[in-house]
């Protein structure tokens, strides 16, 4: 018979799992409870929570979803940064603190995102994308130049007619 408190856990990640986009792992070995607790309050900020997990109930949360390749980067220690609305954001703040931090046993193992494994460098990559929100300014940006131009260049036509009929209609009549 199962043991309810780790039952209670495998819920808990399900749930989690369910409204999450990805998840940084992390092998969290030589940070203290200060420093967990810094990097916790710093993802809850962007959004994200950061779990100590045990691997086998991480495993049975993922039931079917899990892969070989997640598998493998579930040995040993690990700690999981879960993503709420975007991903970029909180492996900038893992990251960043982990830099901050300058303890070299402290690693990223890889991400979960999508359904989709990331390696190391793939999160690094990750980190380093401009946040959301500035893409996204930079989408409309883009987007909206050539509708300004167009709308210039028609204003400039439709100037030019209209300063012509001005000038024709201002011309003395000729008998």
């Amino acid at each position: 018979m199962p043991n309810p408190q780790k039952q209670l856990v495998v819920t808990e990640l399900k749930e989690i799992l369910s409204k999450s986009q990805g998840a940084i792992l992390t092998d969290y070995r030589g940070m203290t409870v200060a420093e967990v607790t810094t990097l916790r309050r710093k993802l809850r900020a962007v959004g994200a929570e950061y779990h100590v997990v045990k691997n086998t109930l991480f495993k049975r949360a993922m039931g079917s979803d899990l892969i070989p390749e997640l598998d493998n980067l579930l040995t040993g220690p690990t700690a999981i940064a879960f993503a709420g609305e975007e991903v970029v954001a909180p492996t900038k703040a893992v990251f960043d603190f982990l830099r901050e931090l300058k303890k070299p046993e402290v690693k990223v193992k890889g991400g979960w995102i999508d359904g989709r494994v990331y390696s190391v460098d793939e999160v690094t990559s990750l980190s380093k994308l401009p946040p959301r929100e500035q893409i996204l300014s930079q989408l409309i940006g883009a987007l909206n130049g050539p509708a300004s131009e167009f709308v210039g260049t028609l204003d400039g036509i439709l100037g030019e007619f209209v300063r012509t009929v001005q000038a024709i209609a201002d011309m003395p009549a000729t008998a």
